[in-house]
């Protein structure tokens, strides 16, 4: 993992200075590839603005010395030479002009990056996302690092160039003045450096301090952040108000504000007052070299224009070695949050498997062969041992209770999940030998928790196959088959009309409505010969289940249609039944078979019979 972890914090300082250039390095990479342009200019600026003023120290000398050499001028002879004066003050003008012109250049390119740079990010953290496996997603610890690279992480990176072209900018002006320093005295020059050694020092240690806090509470910000979602969102405001939740969840979020405050707060005053006890040295280092200077000025050493250069570079010089010292000190900090960046971008991608598009045996269907599955970090296997055989033109019901493993199995089916142990064919291939977009084309999946997309109708039936997600006869005749077409052709807009309240003129549909829009995107895959359908009418009563199940069951006849259902009503007519319990396959069999067996398919299809029969 090639990110400054907490550990590297008490690293040897030359290991910590080759952190520094590499996360430097990527970020002016970064940088440059946003807009190489932009990076040019703004490099030509930052040069040309650490330059600038020394210059204009020099001729501001020269203007002093030329004001006093005319006065000198006039008292011997009665004329006034003002041109050579005029000439430098002319210059210095323009010299100042040109700083000035830098300096605003600089803010533009900044701003400008800035805007890019965030864009360019943000596509790389989603682009990451879509590259990471439904495991990753399902480990609070990626939203942990998902959430350390999304904040900061669009600023991050140019701040650290801005620091980088900054302290290249400084130490170009330090340069300058300590050349003209230098033939006062070298000592100037040392004490001008080492005036603001102990105040980077601090900087530098609560920067690393910052740092370590930011990453250790990145969880309580994530809560903070999950609870203002829950307060501000309208599919949770109704319980919200309902159960009268308001209160008790704004309680929280202050609780973890004061706790976050507290600890910013604490460490703010601790570096605010070391900064300021240390940056006292800076001062008298300053004032000790104004009295050096104004002696030797007194004592004719000087002229009145060096008096004025030397203590007009001194501050400069101050200011420029305190810049110098604050933009390392800040792509210090940089580099710690830029890791936070790199870490999330450098997660493990699983290799890429298969890139066949054709089985062994067509026809064969599906086969499961002792597959088992373990979520990682749990201690009991999901699924265990499970074997079936799934032929074209059957169909196959899967029941048990909740958590049994039902659900899992499909999101194996679909290559979501890798099995720990066994193997899943189809067409006598193995599906890791399976290129990812065919297997997946030949698969139309609606999940219990199918999306409620803020799109428009048509499009929301189009998500079933992105490769005609615009086409508006496949949503018409997906709608046809999914049992949607009749309401949707009765809304305003028909299938242009936005759904949800997020945007304007949006409207909601009811669950059952929501079901049928789901129901349509299985059918937006023409070419799909495997249709899944995990409880997507649970919802609906039962008479409307048997109706949706029934057209279902028609339009999909000659393809290997899977069910899960807690209404044994509906899998009657299924050619497999497959009872789960605790992740094992405990009954296998067509509903008659079932029966006779007395098992736990029987006692829970005549449970379910007898409160039909005391609802009727």
């Amino acid at each position: 993992m090639n990110s400054l972890s907490l550990s590297k914090e008490t690293s040897p300082p030359a290991k910590r200075f080759k952190d520094l250039l590499q996360y430097s390095s990527r970020a002016l990479h970064l940088v440059w590839s946003t807009s190489r342009s932009l990076a040019l200019v703004f490099a030509v600026l930052t040069l040309a603005a650490g330059a600038l003023p020394a210059g204009i120290a020099w001729v501001s000398q020269l203007i002093v010395d030329g004001v006093v050499a005319a006065m000198d001028q006039f008292k011997q002879s009665g004329e006034v030479l003002a041109d050579p004066v005029m000439l430098y003050v002319l210059c210095e003008g323009i010299l100042v002009i040109l700083l000035a012109g830098c300096q605003r250049g600089i803010s533009t390119c900044q701003a400008l990056l800035r805007a890019l740079l965030g864009q360019k990010i943000s596509l790389m953290i989603l682009e990451k996302a879509q590259q990471l496996t439904l495991t990753q997603f399902e480990d609070a610890e990626f939203y942990d690092k998902l959430l350390r690279a999304r904040r900061e992480a669009s600023t991050r990176p140019l701040s650290l160039v801005t620091g980088t072209f900054g302290l290249l900018q400084n130490l170009i002006s330090l340069g300058s003045y300590a050349v003209l320093l230098f033939q006062f005295s070298p000592w100037a020059v040392l004490i001008l450096v080492s005036g603001g050694i102990p105040e980077f020092l601090s900087e530098a240690k609560f920067s690393g301090d910052k740092f370590r806090l930011f990453r250790r509470r990145t969880p309580e910000t994530r809560m903070q952040m999950y609870l203002e979602t829950v307060l501000a969102r309208e599919d949770y405001a109704k319980e919200v108000k309902l159960f009268q939740l308001g209160p008790l969840l704004l309680g929280r979020y202050r609780d973890i504000f004061a706790r976050i405050f507290s600890e910013d707060r604490a460490l703010t005053l601790r570096r605010d007052c070391w900064g300021f006890a240390l940056g006292l040295v800076s001062t008298a280092a300053f004032y000790g070299a104004y009295v050096w200077i104004a002696v030797s000025a007194i004592s004719g050493a000087l002229s009145l224009g060096q008096m004025t250069m030397y203590l007009l570079l001194f501050r400069q010089g101050q200011s420029a070695v305190s810049s110098c010292l604050k933009a390392i000190s800040g792509m210090y900090e940089d580099n710690l949050y830029l890791s936070n960046l790199y870490e999330y971008l450098e997660q493990s991608i699983p290799e890429k498997q298969g890139g066949l598009r054709q089985g062994k045996k067509t026809g064969d269907g599906v086969r499961f062969e002792n597959v088992t599955f373990t979520y990682p970090n749990a201690e009991e296997p999901a699924l265990q041992d499970i074997s079936f055989h799934l032929k074209p033109g059957e169909s196959l019901a899967l029941v048990g209770e909740n958590g049994s493993g039902k659900t899992t199995l499909i999101k194996l089916l679909t290559r979501l999940y890798q099995p720990t142990n066994g193997r899943i064919l189809l067409d006598d291939l193995d599906l890791q030998q399976w290129d990812a977009e065919a297997l997946r084309q030949r698969i139309g999946v609606i999940f219990q928790d199918y999306g409620r997309y803020q799109f428009l109708v048509g499009e929301n039936i189009g998500i079933g196959d992105v490769h005609h997600f615009a086409d508006r006869q496949r949503w018409q005749q997906a709608a046809e088959r999914g049992m949607a077409a009749e309401f949707i052709e009765k809304l305003p807009e028909g299938y242009d009309t936005q759904l949800g309240k997020w945007f304007n003129r949006g409207r909601e549909l009811s669950g059952g409505q929501w079901q049928k829009i789901a129901l349509s995107r299985a059918f937006m895959r023409a070419d799909a010969d495997i249709l899944v359908l995990d409880e997507p009418t649970a919802t609906m009563d039962a008479a409307a289940e048997t109706a949706v199940f029934e057209h279902f069951r028609r339009l999909s006849q000659g393809k290997m249609n899977i069910l899960i259902s807690h209404r044994f009503s509906t899998v009657r007519k299924f050619d497999q039944i497959l009872v789960f319990d605790n992740g094992r396959i405990i009954e296998h069999g067509r509903h008659e078979q079932l029966m006779k067996m007395d098992g736990k398919y029987a006692f829970l299809f005549s449970l379910q019979a007898a409160g039909y029969l005391e609802d009727a």
